[in-house]
């Protein structure tokens, strides 16, 4: 595909898009602790697992109340469908306790969305680049952190923006994210757009 019909691609998807980063951006402004709880908690289950899944097993949990006193067992028991589930809902139960109610205070102390991202990386068991920068993201923080997925590897691969998929290291994750960012700026896409683009034209929607 060339960047003229990537292009044209994006203009079928553009509307779309640009609604979903709003909203995205909207729960940062109203500093929403109980939906970015949910964010870092859908963003803990995703790897290895597919996010409408994900997403379905963080509506119960919140309409059962399992985000406001997380209990191991009860969060395990309702994550139906979603791979590694006793080890995902010990790292839920450690985020909420160190997060809930503090989300938007611990990040609004960092200077820059790397600053941030590293931070979460380093503090939440569970979230590595692509997890901690796909929480930023719906969450309104920043766009401009690259989200590492298969789809988004994919794509990447087939436009020469990377050789090859390969295990992702966090230098060849830092790496490959300036490679992104250069190819956003060649096609006129943002990051945060082109991020939905390439998930959209995978999965035939613009989901998280």
């Amino acid at each position: 595909m060339s960047p003229e019909e990537l292009r044209a691609e994006y203009e079928k998807r553009k509307n779309e898009i640009k609604t979903r980063l709003r909203e995205f951006q909207r729960l940062w402004e109203t500093r929403d602790e109980q939906r970015m709880l949910e964010e870092l908690v859908f963003c803990l289950l995703t790897p290895q697992s597919k996010a409408k899944i994900c997403w379905q097993a963080v509506e119960r949990l919140k309409e059962k109340g399992l985000l406001d006193l997380p209990d191991t067992e009860k969060i395990e028991q309702e994550l139906t469908g979603v791979r590694f589930r006793h080890n995902k809902a010990q790292r839920i139960q450690r985020a909420v306790s160190l997060l809930r109610g503090k989300i938007a205070k611990v990040l609004a102390g960092f200077s820059t969305p790397e600053e941030a991202r590293k931070w979460l990386v380093k503090h939440v068991k569970g979230l590595g680049y692509k997890e901690a920068s796909h929480f930023l993201r719906n969450i309104g923080y920043s766009s401009e952190l690259a989200i590492l997925d298969r789809h988004v590897l994919k794509n990447l691969k087939k436009h020469g923006v990377i050789s090859r998929i390969a295990p992702l290291t966090p230098k060849r994750y830092l790496e490959i994210e300036q490679q992104m960012k250069k190819f956003a700026k060649q096609v006129g896409i943002s990051m945060g757009e082109l991020d939905l683009l390439f998930w959209s034209m995978e999965t035939g929607e613009v989901f998280k």
